[in-house]
């Protein structure tokens, strides 16, 4: 079943890099009492995601901060060290924006906004969506009809819907 507005985030243990290496991060501590901006996308690095997707929040990110938004989250079907490396080579980090991997794609399964496309080589990926929930609960989930698109789940459109 899909995550809908006015639903609860599902818990659930994702990975970041620290100082040391991989680090768990639990998103019950990430969404709890706190106004987040989440956004999911197919793959760091490819072309729809870094040319559109992840942009819009870089140049959103202040404008968030504006709405009393207390984080940006940016997760992905991929593992820690791509999302770092990605977040290194877009500035993403340096915008405020946290990356998080979703290695195994459990987080994203559990929302139901998983899919695979085998001639794209993308299997149990992440659909493109952005959200936004207050203490856990969805309030404006915008979710694309296709992958390649980044219309509805761009930084622009969620600030519309907050």
């Amino acid at each position: 079943m899909t995550i809908t507005i006015g639903d609860t985030l599902p818990a659930g243990t994702v990975l970041t890099i620290g100082e040391n290496g991989p680090e768990a991060v639990d998103l019950d501590t990430k969404f709890k009492g706190r106004k987040v901006a989440l956004f999911g996308l197919p793959g760091a690095y490819t072309g729809t995601c870094t040319t559109a997707h992840l942009p819009s929040f870089i140049r959103t990110k202040g404008q968030f901060d504006a709405k009393g938004v207390d984080e940006v989250i940016c997760i992905s079907v991929n593992d820690p060290f791509v999302m770092d490396a990605w977040s290194k080579d877009t500035g993403a980090g340096d915008a405020g924006l946290t990356m998080l991997a979703d290695a195994e794609g459990a987080f994203i399964k559990a929302l139901g906004l998983d899919f695979t496309a085998p001639p794209a080589g993308l299997y149990g990926r992440s659909q493109r969506f952005a959200l936004y929930a207050e203490d856990g609960v969805v309030k404006a989930l915008n979710v694309e009809d296709n992958a390649g698109e980044c219309t509805v789940s761009a930084g622009e459109a969620l600030l519309d819907a907050i």
